[in-house]
């Protein structure tokens, strides 16, 4: 039997300092990834929750210039068109913000859903289906950690048309796009959200997110 680990005190703060400093990171070094790494950050990616023991993700490295091109225009057509739908003092602060570090990160992994999975013979989303969206979900947030442990930073990239995506990167249509993150070693570090410093929104405090009945 292996034996089981402690978790004490000091890896709690250590754990902590990592949910701090976890951030969206927009702007990388040109340092190169090691591909060995990559591949241990999916593989730790796989080891998220997933209802039913479903295992839903399905990872796409994205490495050759055209479909990279192709997707960065995808990015710019979009975020005009989010521009468009601002006006006043956020339509010139959304100008102004970095939303993607497309051009700079030598890592771009796709994330999808295989919505036609048949692991999990669809154990736990007979009434809520959605929660096999919700276990890939996961799957981004374990490899975004398990990222930040070995010192490079992860950009989430929204501003994008799934649809487009599929076609770019020749993928089947029940695969449904869940994130495009680039990946590479951040130019800066902080422990603050980005939106949070550049006044786009401020952090709610408990009183509003916590509900008790």
């Amino acid at each position: 039997m292996m034996e089981k680990p402690v978790f004490d005190q000091n890896f709690r703060m250590q754990f902590e300092e990592l949910l701090k400093w976890r951030r969206d990171v927009r702007s990388f070094r040109n340092d190169e990834v090691d591909p060995q790494l990559t591949e241990r950050l999916i593989a730790l990616a796989t080891l998220a929750p997933s209802v039913g023991y479903s295992q839903p993700w399905r990872f796409v490295l994205v490495e050759s210039a055209e479909c990279r091109e192709s997707i960065r225009a995808n990015f710019e057509l979009c975020n005009r068109q989010a521009l468009d739908a601002y006006s006043g003092e956020k339509a010139q602060l959304y100008a102004k913000l970095k939303l993607a570090g497309l051009r700079d990160a030598p890592v771009h992994l796709a994330v999808f859903l295989n919505q036609q999975t048949e692991c999990g013979s669809g154990l736990g989303r007979m009434t809520m289906p959605e929660t096999l969206e919700y276990s890939a979900i996961l799957a981004v947030h374990t490899l975004w950690l398990a990222a930040r442990s070995y010192g490079l930073g992860v950009g989430w990239v929204s501003i994008l048309d799934p649809a487009k995506v599929n076609t770019s990167l020749n993928l089947p249509e029940e695969w449904k796009l869940i994130a495009y993150l680039c990946i590479g070693y951040p130019q800066e570090e902080h422990p603050s959200p980005e939106l949070l410093r550049n006044g786009w929104e401020v952090k709610l405090p408990a009183s509003d997110i916590l509900i008790r009945r």
